[in-house]
């Protein structure tokens, strides 16, 4: 982030700063405090591009979080949506892809903090140890997590989840066996090779667009406990604990922090609307081979 577009961010967020403290004040009284979900992809100090976040970034956006919001799981995070009932801000760290230098510090990190993660993995990645599209484009093959790594993740008690077979972009997908094998199918993959049930999916790209109606169908009668979108947005208590809006885990510290006191501008965003469902169900199952 430029300079000035740091110093214009920092006016915004000093400006609705009565907004902020009002609302947060309403919230808690009503036990209706916002349960926020980010997602991060690659944290290392090489090769910087849109999709990663340095570790001084990323160790400074954890601290911050620590000291302001209660840090929970996926789960915990679904329990107080459905519920109804949450008396403080709450976040949950999610990684998508699945890169191998996230064991080196940012995995580590988050064990040695107590801080509960969800890691999403695109199977076909790991398991045939092949980089990304997005990484060869810019002609930096970066590796993903070996097999021996997922189960070393999955060891020190992170949730794996899944995120496609292919990174495929879901809402231009409309052949069923196709959404089937990257939904169901990616799950079935992981929970092979970790000997354990996989209870969440992620979207790739995870925008309005990248959605698909029938997916979020598959997922739910597949048992998958959740399933997270990645277009920004908040959760609140009372709303849809299927569907997780998530908020990019931004390495600008002052953005980071607008977005988890909650920008008055993103509670404007619409949240996508997949298929008709019982308001305060809530699925536990999960995927097993």
């Amino acid at each position: 982030m430029s300079l000035w577009k740091k110093w214009l961010l920092e006016l915004y967020c000093l400006g609705s700063l009565p907004w902020r403290r009002r609302a947060a004040a309403q919230w808690t009284a009503a036990a209706r405090a916002p349960v926020m979900v980010l997602f991060y992809h690659r944290v290392a100090d090489t090769h910087p591009n849109a999709w990663t976040c340095s570790r001084r970034d990323f160790a400074h956006g954890i601290e911050w979080i620590k000291s302001h919001c209660d840090v929970v799981s996926l789960a915990e995070a679904q329990r107080r949506i459905t519920s109804g009932v949450n008396h403080r801000p709450a976040v949950a760290i999610t990684f998508d892809d699945g890169y191998a230098e996230n064991m080196e510090f940012a995995l580590p990190l988050l064990v040695r903090e107590n801080v509960p993660c969800t890691y999403f993995v695109a199977s076909s990645f790991v398991l045939e140890q092949r980089p990304f599209p997005h990484d060869e484009a810019l002609g930096v093959p970066l590796a993903p997590n070996t097999p021996e790594q997922l189960r070393q993740i999955a060891e020190w008690g992170i949730e794996i989840g899944a995120h496609t077979r292919s990174h495929a972009d879901l809402g231009s997908i409309q052949e069923e066996g196709r959404l089937y094998n990257e939904v169901v199918g990616s799950a079935e993959d992981l929970a092979d090779l970790l000997g354990r049930p996989i209870r969440y999916f992620a979207f790739p790209y995870g925008q309005w667009g990248n959605l698909n109606p029938r997916a979020f169908q598959l997922a739910r009668e597949a048992g998958f406990a959740s399933v997270c979108s990645a277009y920004g947005g908040y959760n609140f208590p009372g709303e849809d604990a299927f569907h997780l809006q998530r908020i990019h885990g931004d390495p600008e510290l002052v953005r980071l922090k607008n977005w988890l006191t909650v920008d008055p501008r993103k509670l404007h965003l619409p949240r996508y609307e997949y298929a008709a469902r019982p308001t305060a169900s809530r699925a536990t199952g999960a995927v097993s081979r």
